[in-house]
């Protein structure tokens, strides 16, 4: 301890081992011992008491479309790392759509990669995406450091994203098991999609039925399907309907390597209190009722459900009509997140400690962070810390996403993020922020 630089000390710290009053130690960004509450501090470190606020690791979110370059009015990557920050957050991991170009490429992901390089608030990791006729770039982009893979079984709503059909998925996740990548997919039979009831218009009971639970249901069937025949990982993105939830749990139990991810949105939310035409609350899959949303709680409960991540896909406020069929789908969550799980959690009778399982160690274990996601020695000093008792109400003008639109605006959220550190270092409190300090990160060989 003598070297440590920074002492954080707590009467909550979140440890893999618990939940205890602590000393935590860090030295050149990085965490270097967990003691005892009342270890004596060196004359050269800095020591910032906590308190009784809870001190957990940074909260991983490896579901995020920054949409930068090319729709950064939609969102961007200063813009979405500030929001982050804002929440808790300190690692994302960008998807490699709706931004332009696509980071289907070696030269596509450098290009993403320079625009984000002075503008990231908070560590930043990338997708690549498995599209019709892309299986040459697969291995490049995985040579490159991409985390992973994200392809769509429907239609993705960008023209530049195209959807795998059975015989593409099974073509790309050969190539992906060849090198043991993982795919990371948008699990929507579009059959199912297609034949479903499309009226269109305001009525958010007609866009639920334009999305059910059977596309989910069937599509993840045939992924399942595929990953045992190919022992490929795979992983079940923003699950919504808790009818996939016993093929989950028979496939884990036969060996298959799937994991499986929802969304606050999911969990916080429910069809029935959506008014008709209030499109902040439209997402792909939908948000359903309050019976499925019990279901998911369960399984996040008994592990069937590995995490928790945003979804965080915004756009203009134009892009939202009242028409349900029109407007663009998607939810900004980034700065939100924590509150809105943390609030409907502890209703639920779970601790932080649960949330940060969801929400910072399983997600930095899926995209194998190994120096992310826990507070321990040797990890990266990248805290968030929380009054969990404390209420805000959401004031959309409050927000640090570009556009904020928001289908939590007037709800009286639990835990208000007091602070964000990212190495040691920190980078938002009350309002403020530093300048840039993230890095960008790649997949660890």
């Amino acid at each position: 301890m003598s070297d440590a630089e920074l002492v954080l000390r707590s009467t909550r710290v979140i440890t893999p081992e618990g939940t205890r009053a602590a000393t935590v130690t860090v030295s050149a960004g990085t965490i270097t011992a967990v003691l005892p509450y009342d270890a004596e501090v060196p004359a050269a470190a800095r020591l910032e008491d906590l308190g009784d606020h809870v001190l957990l690791p940074g909260l991983v979110d490896t579901h995020v479309h920054v949409n930068d370059p090319g729709r950064t009015e939609w969102e961007g990557f200063w813009t979405a790392t500030r929001a982050a920050a804002a929440g808790g957050i300190t690692t994302l991991v960008d998807m490699p759509l709706n931004s332009l170009p696509p980071t289907t490429t070696v030269a596509n992901l450098r290009v993403k990669q320079e625009v984000a390089a002075d503008k990231a608030h908070i560590d930043v990791g990338f997708w690549g995406g498995a599209l019709p006729g892309n299986v040459k770039d697969l291995r490049p982009l995985h040579d490159a450091g991409v985390f992973g893979f994200k392809a769509f079984l429907s239609p993705s709503g960008v023209d530049e994203f195209p959807h795998l059909d059975q015989e593409g998925l099974a073509r790309a996740l050969g190539e992906i098991a060849g090198f043991d990548g993982l795919l990371i997919v948008h699990a929507e039979d579009p059959h199912r999609l297609a034949a479903a009831p499309q009226h269109g218009g305001p009525r958010y009971a007609d866009f639920l039925a334009s999305r059910p639970r059977d596309a989910e249901d069937s599509a993840v069937a045939a992924l399942i399907a595929q990953a045992k025949r190919l022992d490929a990982r795979v992983h079940v993105l923003h699950l919504s309907s808790g009818d996939a939830l016993p093929l989950i749990a028979a496939a884990r139990a036969e060996g298959v390597r799937l994991t499986v991810e929802t969304c606050p949105h999911y969990l916080t939310l429910t069809a029935e209190e959506v008014p008709d035409g209030a499109s902040e609350f439209k997402c792909c899959p939908p948000i359903r009722e309050a019976a499925n949303q019990d279901l998911l709680w369960q399984a996040l409960a008994d592990g069937t459900i590995d995490c928790v991540v945003t979804d965080h896909s915004p756009s203009t406020a134009d892009l939202k009509t009242a028409d349900f069929a029109t407007a663009w789908g998607g939810i900004s969550g980034l700065q939100l997140s924590l509150p809105a799980v943390w609030t409907e959690a502890r209703r639920r009778g779970h601790g932080p400690e649960d949330v940060v399982r969801w929400m910072s160690t399983r997600t930095a274990a899926l995209a194998g962070l190994t120096r992310k996601g826990a507070i321990e020695a040797g990890r990266d000093a990248d805290f968030a810390v929380l009054a969990p008792d404390e209420t805000f109400t959401v004031d959309p003008a409050g927000l640090q996403h570009r556009n904020r639109v928001t289908a939590y605006a007037g709800r009286t959220l639990h835990g208000v993020v007091k602070s964000t550190w990212l190495r040691g270092e920190r980078i938002a409190a009350d309002g403020e922020f530093t300048e840039p300090k993230g890095r960008l990160l790649t997949r660890t060989p």
